[in-house]
């Protein structure tokens, strides 16, 4: 029975994210070329999940692994897109979807920030003595914001003089406030990572806030990271291998 892989990002009116998103899924098809791999948006861009779905039927898949492009398990996770496919699979018999887990965290995620990082300027020396602040979009959802916590606690143990937690919407510290404590707390250099997979207005937010406080280093977004290619398709096996599908997202 033919299965696909059906990548669910959240969607923006700004172009750069779906044409980043893009990036990404093109990676994961040249990593697996066997393997189709499809998008679909929540919301502002196409496909739809309904309509990713429906094109997928009429081509005779009946299995699909579903894949939340998201880095911490908040809303969207919770609600959106479980109700999403509930409705849109309720309308195609014989389909069976797969949830895959969200991307975060992962060591891969780590490796995919410290990449960017380089890629900004900053060398194995400057370690010790530049502090981070890991900049995410932020989340209502109390789990999230522990998880992005305790990925800075991680991370501040491979060598970062300090690594601080931030967000640009519905939790504190911003990111400008986190540049000036560290810095206030005598770090001789700052970098800002966002921990976000695509531009759009809250990385935006990140990046202005950054360059307010006088960070030294603005690291891109996660971006088509081969890092990043990697962790959808490791998402994509573990939920292919579970041992039960699940009709319709019913049981």
């Amino acid at each position: 029975m033919s299965r696909a892989l059906l990548v669910i990002a959240h969607g923006s009116r700004d172009p750069r994210h779906a044409a980043t998103v893009s990036a990404l899924v093109g990676r994961v098809r040249a990593l697996r070329p066997g393997l189709r791999v499809e998008t679909a948006f929540l919301d502002f861009n196409a496909p739809t999940v309904a309509q990713a779905l429906a094109s997928l039927y009429l081509s005779g898949v009946r299995e699909v692994v579903a894949l939340p492009l998201l880095l911490t398990r908040a809303f969207h996770a919770k609600a959106d897109i479980p109700a999403v496919l509930a409705e849109s699979t309720a309308r195609l018999p014989g389909v069976r979807v797969r949830v895959a887990e969200v991307l975060g965290p992962s060591p891969l995620l780590l490796s995919a920030l410290e990449r960017r990082l380089a890629e900004a300027g900053l060398t194995p020396a400057d370690r010790a003595t530049t502090a981070v602040v890991l900049a995410s979009a932020g989340s209502s959802d109390p789990e999230a914001i522990a998880v992005i916590a305790e990925i800075a606690r991680e991370w501040r143990h491979t060598g970062w003089c300090a690594v601080r937690p931030a967000f640009a919407s519905a939790a504190l510290p911003r990111t400008e406030d986190a540049v000036r404590a560290l810095r206030a707390e005598g770090a001789r250099r700052v970098a800002v990572a966002p921990y976000v997979i695509a531009p759009g207005r809250l990385p935006d937010r990140i990046v202005a806030g950054a360059e307010a406080a006088g960070a030294d280093v603005v690291a891109d977004v996660l971006g088509d990271a081969p890092e990043l290619a990697r962790l959808l398709l490791r998402r994509y096996d573990a939920a292919a291998a579970a041992p039960a599908l699940v009709p319709a997202l019913t049981a």
